[in-house]
């Protein structure tokens, strides 16, 4: 019951949308973060044993954002009503962007594309990554389904809170669609975000208080941090792990982590489709279609894809725009072809090593 509540809240916000008539208000008075708010305490009282009459009221909805304009397929964000974009737009690959006016073309360019799925974190590229989304959704922000990410890296929710009023900030809105805990990445993070006054305790904060209308969690280490977090049967709305070719021989979420999200109605969000670095690319093992259609075949809700430049923006919607799903013997070619390279995780270093983890993360963790 705790999930279907949480992911069909979407019929009341969307209820509220069709009166709204503006972004941020009612006719009435009420602003759409109180509206999430009740949203939020309804969901939480459901989820722990409320009123079952509540269930008939809050049926699944329609998406919120609406169908992309660009031909990108849409799929749905779990149980939680909303359709988002096959691929999802990487912030960290924003970051990169030296000019900021660029970037926001870029951004522009991708939601008039049809990606209507934007990802995030507080502490990519300390906080630029926030700062320009916030710019280029100014007049856009009703038309995306926007994510960023908590990076208290085990410290409590008060730290946790305070990084989502300065994401609020930077990207100049209310509220989040998804906020998802970061990088959970080390054998005691799942113990470190359930302590008492942790990380999810902070998601939850944040629901009731309508600043986030669904949360998750990412981690790109290895599947049983990842089946550790589950373990704890939170509400999570969605749920972020690598997913690639290579993947499916090596340390696999694909084969331990994505069949439990599919049973349980969490929706999973895919990443480093080319193996965080594209060396397998560089180096002609696969082509990015190979790499992007072998992931998009998974049943997942969306794959996070780092976009720096027009030119791999328009790769990645052709891509996207042309996609049918690999059958199980095309998938399974795929696998044997790349199955000697992959045994080792040269291709994978994010599982091994800590050269993909955050530097505050191994701060905290002191590794620094």
């Amino acid at each position: 019951m705790r999930s279907a509540v949480l992911g069909s809240q979407s019929q009341l916000l969307e209820m509220y949308n069709a009166r709204a008539g503006k972004e941020n208000t009612l006719s009435q008075g009420i602003d759409r973060r109180q509206a999430l708010r009740l949203l939020g305490v309804a969901g939480s009282a459901l989820a722990f044993g409320g009123s079952s009459g509540l269930v008939d009221l809050l049926a699944p909805a329609p998406s919120l954002a609406g169908p992309s304009s660009g031909n990108i397929p849409t799929r749905a964000l779990g149980k939680t009503g909303v359709r988002v974009s096959a691929i999802c737009f990487g912030g960290a690959h924003l970051g990169r962007v030296e000019d900021d006016a660029e970037a926001v073309r870029l951004l522009h360019e991708a939601i008039d594309g049809g990606i209507n799925f934007l990802d995030n974190a507080w502490e990519y590229h300390r906080g630029r990554s926030e700062e320009l989304m916030g710019k280029g959704l100014q007049g856009r922000r009703q038309q995306v389904v926007l994510m960023t990410k908590v990076c208290s890296h085990g410290r409590d929710k008060h730290v946790a809170m305070q990084q989502m009023e300065e994401s609020l900030r930077r990207l100049k809105t209310d509220y989040l669609d998804l906020w998802q805990i970061h990088e959970v990445v080390y054998d005691d993070d799942p113990d470190r975000h359930f302590s008492e006054g942790g990380a999810a305790e902070a998601l939850l904060q944040a629901k009731r208080q309508g600043k986030a209308r669904f949360v998750g969690f990412t981690g790109h280490k290895h599947p049983r941090i990842h089946l550790k977090m589950l373990s704890h049967d939170f509400p999570f709305d969605t749920c972020q792990m690598p997913l690639n070719v290579f993947d499916a021989t090596y340390r696999s979420f694909e084969q331990e982590v994505l069949p439990v999200l599919n049973q349980r109605g969490i929706a999973p969000i895919g990443m480093k489709s080319l193996s965080g670095s594209a060396e397998p690319i560089k180096q002609g093992i696969l082509t990015p279609e190979e790499a992007l259609r072998y992931v998009l075949s998974l049943p997942i809700s969306s794959l996070v894809s780092g976009i720096d430049s027009p030119q791999v923006l328009r790769q990645n919607l052709d891509i996207a725009r042309r996609f049918s799903p690999l059958s199980a013997a095309e998938m399974d070619s795929l696998r044997m072809r790349v199955a000697r390279y992959a045994m080792d995780g040269r291709y994978e270093l994010f599982k091994s090593t800590n050269r993909y983890d955050g530097r505050i993360g191994r701060e905290q963790h002191g590794l620094a």
